[in-house]
């Protein structure tokens, strides 16, 4: 997403009318602001409105402009030069679910490697009270602007801790009194899963699934039934329906 010989190749970019507004609500790091020019909308006078109140510059600029620094994406009008987006530590997500007053549950992707997948994740971890994801450095998607835009907005309040080792890390989380729960063919029916206490929830690359060394820290597989011809879900589906099942044991229907 970076445009050729231009001075703004060192940002990264939100793009998108909701994300820029989140960002510019959040204690990100903006540098420049990019509207397009003539462009009149509810949305777009807010986002000037925001960018005032911190002080930043606005650039009126033509739609062929956003065009490139967007990488032809569907910017809506807008764009925000960002500095790279910024990872959690384990102790964060820990802090966040502490500051809840609630037992931890975070979720680990073990591969995921498509931006769109992760961007629907981390908008249902908002949603469903889900305290921080774990991703791999290597192998695997991290926080971009495709993710930032798909996650409309959910990446400035669901924290993500990078780390180098997911079984280390796995085994840290254990230390640390969680449950560990990942999905396969065979297994619990999720809709039995009780979620209550500290629990991690693995969900596994989009074509290979969870790795054979990180299946071994796994106390319990959770399986989701399908009847149809179609034997697997997309990721961010498959995670969509166990996260919610873990809110609704987490917070069950007071009658």
């Amino acid at each position: 997403m970076r445009p050729e010989s231009d001075n703004d190749s060192a940002n990264d970019f939100v793009i998108g009318r909701h994300p820029a507004v989140a960002a510019l609500r959040s204690q990100q790091t903006i540098n420049k602001v990019f509207l397009q020019s003539g462009l009149k909308a509810e949305a777009i006078d807010e986002i000037r409105q925001l960018a005032k109140k911190r002080h930043l510059v606005v650039s009126e600029v033509p739609k062929q402009k956003l065009d490139q620094l967007t990488d032809h994406q569907n910017h809506q009008g807008v764009a925000l030069g960002v500095a790279a987006f910024e990872y959690a530590s384990i102790d964060d997500l820990f802090a966040k679910a502490e500051a809840a007053g609630e037992a931890p549950f975070f979720l680990i992707l073990d591969g995921v490697e498509d931006p769109h997948n992760l961007g629907s994740i981390l908008r249902t971890a908002d949603a469903s009270g889900v305290h921080g994801i774990i991703i791999p450095k290597r192998r695997a998607v991290g926080l971009t602007s495709t993710v930032a835009k798909t996650s409309t907005g959910a990446i400035e309040t669901v924290p993500v801790a990078r780390v180098t080792n997911l079984v280390n890390t796995v085994h840290d989380l254990k230390d640390r009194g969680m449950w560990i729960f990942g999905t396969d063919m065979s297994g619990t029916d999720y809709r039995d899963w009780n979620a209550k206490g500290a629990v991690g929830l693995i969900i596994g690359n989009e074509g290979k699934g969870i790795s054979r060394l990180l299946k071994e820290t796994v106390d319990e597989m959770l399986t989701i039934p399908m009847v149809g011809s179609v034997q697997s879900l997309n990721a961010s589906v498959a995670a969509g329906l166990l996260m919610y099942q873990g809110f609704s044991s987490r917070h069950p229907v007071q009658h």
